[in-house]
């Protein structure tokens, strides 16, 4: 996955910032949502059909397509979220942009970096998914990149690690 950076730092150098390069998701971040969404919802629905049958009759047996109804709208929520999530790096910090409703954009200087590390569960390893967490002095200001390939996420670590002390060792 190629990364794209901003070609100029802008800042107080007095030049104009120039876009920077965003990079989205890996698609299986939008997969592993979807069947974690799909594993827990559809059994749910199973369930509460089953036990409405059985007590209370057939008629109130229909409410179990709640559940369901659920998982349908939740599935198209979950691909607007994954779309809205983006990470770009810059020449002196990190963007993370996130959100569909509420926007939230976190910029992470390097020099602030004290600590950045690859983190990988169970679901996200079966999933071939590893997310990188970024640790500041000010806990407000710790930020990650859930789902990324695994590869990406080391190389990301060892870049800002990087750019973290040779920011930090001007300070």
């Amino acid at each position: 996955m190629e990364t794209g950076t901003a070609a100029g730092s802008g800042g107080s150098t007095g030049e104009p910032d120039t876009a920077p390069g965003w990079t989205g998701l890996p698609r299986g971040v939008l997969t592993m949502r979807r069947m974690l969404l799909v594993v827990w919802l559809v059994p749910l629905a199973v369930a509460l059909g089953v036990l409405l049958g059985l007590f209370a009759g057939p008629v109130w047996a229909a409410f179990a397509a709640l559940p369901l109804a659920l998982a349908a709208w939740g599935w198209e929520l979950l691909a607007r979220n994954w779309r809205s999530w983006k990470y770009a790096e810059r020449a002196d910090d990190l963007l993370i942009s996130r959100g569909v409703l509420w926007r939230e954009e976190t910029i992470v200087p390097y020099g602030r970096m004290q600590l950045v590390e690859v983190t990988s569960g169970p679901v996200e390893r079966y999933f071939g998914l590893a997310g990188v967490q970024l640790h500041t002095a000010a806990a407000a200001t710790d930020a990650r990149i859930p789902g990324l390939d695994p590869k990406e996420a080391e190389r990301l670590r060892d870049r800002l690690t990087e750019l973290g002390e040779a920011r930090s060792a001007g300070l």
